[in-house]
């Protein structure tokens, strides 16, 4: 169970926002914290402390007119950590090579794949051949709906008609090498984790998974460890005391089965 920090990047700048706050529409969100700090600042104590496999989320969409500004900030910070950091948003079949290139070791996919309410398997097989399944994360943020959780694009605005569970788990782990799931209702919020979420990764297994979302204390990580049997990665974001909360990133990185 180790710790994967996170850089994310909003209107050029390194933030923590409120998940379910995000709108492309005037590019808002609600912020819990916006850094003085660039994404090499903190690639650089990435680095420093060892941790791979964190990721980089670009927030705004692929046109917008802040989405250069948020590839800058991410370029300073693979630049800074070559092949420590994975990047994710807006990132398609034709422009994954460009993150690659920049020093990524991963690129993060979701709206490309999962379009129109459900799974393009053109998409998924181009983004695969384009990048391979070792260089391809697949984010499954999910929100809750009456019978379960539903994966959702566009920034965490648009609900998918495709369920997290474990066929679904187990059907796309051919085409990629980990999954990022963020538990979007408690995106942002400290609110504490999704433990139906937590149990259904854990009882699985099968590949790597980071879990995001909620985490605001340590018996948080106590009981992702358990429902989770100690196979679920995790990300702390607004919680944690280099982005404006009370969790010392210290104490994380001693808790971390880094």
């Amino acid at each position: 169970m180790r710790f994967r920090p996170c850089i994310d990047i909003h209107n050029g700048k390194v933030k923590q926002i409120v998940g379910s706050s995000l709108q492309d529409e005037g590019n808002t969100a609600k912020e819990n914290f916006v850094s003085e700090y660039d994404g090499a600042a903190f690639a650089r104590m990435y680095k420093a402390a060892g941790l791979h496999g964190g990721h980089i989320i670009l927030l705004n969409p692929a046109g917008s007119g802040y989405y250069e500004a948020d590839c800058h900030q991410a370029e300073l910070a693979l630049t800074e950590y070559p092949g420590g950091l994975q990047i994710g948003g807006g990132i398609n079949a034709e422009n994954a090579g460009r993150f690659l290139d920049m020093g990524a070791s991963h690129v993060i996919v979701t709206s490309y794949v999962f379009k129109n309410g459900e799974i393009n398997y053109d998409n998924l097989t181009a983004i695969r051949r384009a990048v391979g399944k070792e260089h391809l994360v697949l984010d499954l943020s999910c929100r809750k709906r009456e019978d379960g959780y539903y994966i959702v694009t566009d920034r965490w605005q648009k609900f998918t008609n495709v369920k997290i569970t474990t066929d679904t788990l187990d059907m796309l782990s051919d085409y990629c090498d980990e999954y990022l799931i963020h538990a979007v209702d408690v995106e942002g919020k400290a609110s504490g984790i999704e433990m139906h979420i937590a149990k259904l990764l854990g009882d699985w297994g099968r590949m790597p998974v980071t879990y995001a979302g909620g985490i605001a204390s340590f018996d948080d990580l106590d009981k992702l460890r358990v429902l989770g049997k100690s196979r679920i990665d995790f990300t702390i974001g607004s919680a944690l005391d280099i982005f404006g909360g009370h969790m010392k990133y210290q104490d994380v990185l001693q808790y971390s089965d880094q």
